[in-house]
């Protein structure tokens, strides 16, 4: 139990020192994201899609706290995650722009915590990962990331770009480097496998009449 409380508390600390008091909120038009996001449908609208190299599931998106899309949009529009065609969408938008897109791409319907976690949390998932994440992998603010249901090859990627400095974020870098592959591997696994899970984004589909 202290090292859980010792982990809430790193947590809690570092979220406050980088985000202030209060959570940034997102009040994007979802319509307008809509329109710009277009592009963004190409892989995150498609099930199952994957990132060519390293091979990976892109992530699922809808149901995600759209101030964390917000804040991964302006990370890689920064160049403090590596990815080109990421870097390539969020450097063309806007601060109001991808508070747009990012209200569009979560969706309506958020996914809130409430059911009881799915199989025993792994060690490093006990002691790292439930401060910020919880058990059932609902992001305990807005500004964490909800992991439930979310590909569990994404997420191994995603904590391995952390480990290597890939993405750059002061909360992850004081945990990715207590991991191994094998705890790396544990913890996808688990979040992975939590439910309600993350969904990908609905595209819009067309209807022809026979007649």
């Amino acid at each position: 139990m202290p090292s859980v409380i010792h982990s809430w508390l790193r947590c809690l600390g570092l979220a406050l020192a980088l985000l202030g008091v209060g959570s940034v909120q997102a009040a994007g038009d979802a319509e307008h994201g809509k329109v710009l996001g277009y592009t963004c449908l190409g892989c995150h609208g498609i099930p199952s899609y994957k990132n060519v190299y390293p091979t990976y599931n892109v992530p699922e998106l809808s149901g995600q706290h759209p101030e964390y899309l917000m804040a991964a949009l302006k990370e890689y529009r920064s160049k403090e995650r590596s990815h080109a065609t990421m870097a390539a969408q969020g450097g063309s938008l806007s601060d109001d722009q991808i508070a747009d897109v990012a209200t569009y791409l979560a969706g309506a319907d958020t996914l809130k915590s409430g059911g009881a976690p799915i199989g025993k949390a792994p060690e490093k998932v006990a002691t790292l990962c439930v401060a910020c994440h919880g058990l059932d992998g609902i992001g305990v603010t807005a500004d964490y990331p909800t992991l439930a249901g979310q590909h569990e090859d994404y997420l191994a990627q995603a904590l391995k770009e952390y480990r290597k400095g890939d993405r750059k974020n002061a909360i992850m870098a004081t945990f990715v480097t207590q991991l191994s592959d094998a705890d790396i591997e544990q913890i996808a696994a688990y979040y992975a496998a939590q439910r309600p899970a993350l969904r990908t984004v609905t595209r819009r589909t067309w209807l022809y009449s026979a007649r």
